[in-house]
């Protein structure tokens, strides 16, 4: 039997004197895509930062396993390095960094974390054009600093991109969908895709359907004022679009 990618247990955690996540359980194994969905307000957003260790938020109860590992342990940095990837709803501009540096520093660090030796320049940069490549990334992006001039779409185009360079075994995407028009969310979608495998596992966190149409979930859980409350198949995510989030109101109770 697989071992468990990530296992959440009885998650708790406050950012200043609110509790916003009220007791999370979640198990997650390679192979697996589960979508997160939930109205505002609900703790998605803040469950991906407290994945990713985000020091604004406290874990007051519970834990949280990444390959067998107590991640809430771990510094931001060694999270990234162990494989957990956060795509930021907000991708956030590095001005005066370019992207190829900041890759190959990104990669460099994960290999040396890894016991191996680094990319010679001249693989990197082979192995740089091939995800491009691979993820439909624009040529002119690669030539500006990371994120910076950047649409909405293309900064979520690049962080797939980033995924695609450091193949992470767990990828948490939040909101990655949002404000994107229907051509920028195909190209997403399909990046995704291509870098879904069976020793990796992603989890997509999202207000809204019309995402799950292009990336099929194994398991839709649902959050309501702090908790996982409803999961299912892909199913439950139609039923959401449908009917919306007012019976969440009675299953919470």
């Amino acid at each position: 039997m697989k071992q468990a990618l990530l296992e959440i247990k009885n998650l708790h955690a406050t950012i200043g004197e609110n509790e916003i996540l009220k007791g999370i359980n979640l198990t997650v194994y390679p192979g697996e895509i589960h979508a997160i969905m939930g109205p505002n307000g609900t703790g998605k957003s803040t469950l991906a930062y407290v994945l990713a260790g985000k020091p604004d938020y406290e874990v007051t109860e519970g834990e949280i396993l990444f390959k067998g590992q107590n991640l809430l342990e771990m510094e931001p940095d060694e999270r990234a390095l162990a494989g957990l990837f956060l795509g930021f709803q907000y991708p956030v501009e590095i001005p005066g960094v370019s992207m190829i540096n900041f890759m190959k520093a990104a990669l460099d660090a994960q290999r040396q974390a890894q016991g191996k030796e680094p990319m010679s320049p001249g693989a990197f940069l082979k192995y740089y054009r091939e995800k491009m490549k691979e993820t439909g990334l624009p040529e002119k992006l690669q030539k500006r600093n990371v994120n910076e001039g950047f649409s909405g779409g293309e900064k979520k185009r690049n962080e797939i991109f980033q995924m695609a360079l450091l193949q992470p075994d767990l990828a948490v995407l939040d909101e990655t969908d949002s404000g994107l028009d229907i051509d920028a969310l195909k190209a997403v979608a399909e990046g995704v895709r291509k870098l879904h495998g069976p020793d990796n596992a992603q989890i997509i966190i999202t207000h809204y359907q019309r995402l799950l149409d292009y990336i099929k979930p194994h398991f839709v859980h649902v959050m309501y004022d702090g908790k996982i409350v409803k999961s299912g198949g892909a199913e439950l995510a139609e039923k959401l679009e449908k009917e919306g989030y007012k019976w969440l109101e009675e299953t919470a109770v």
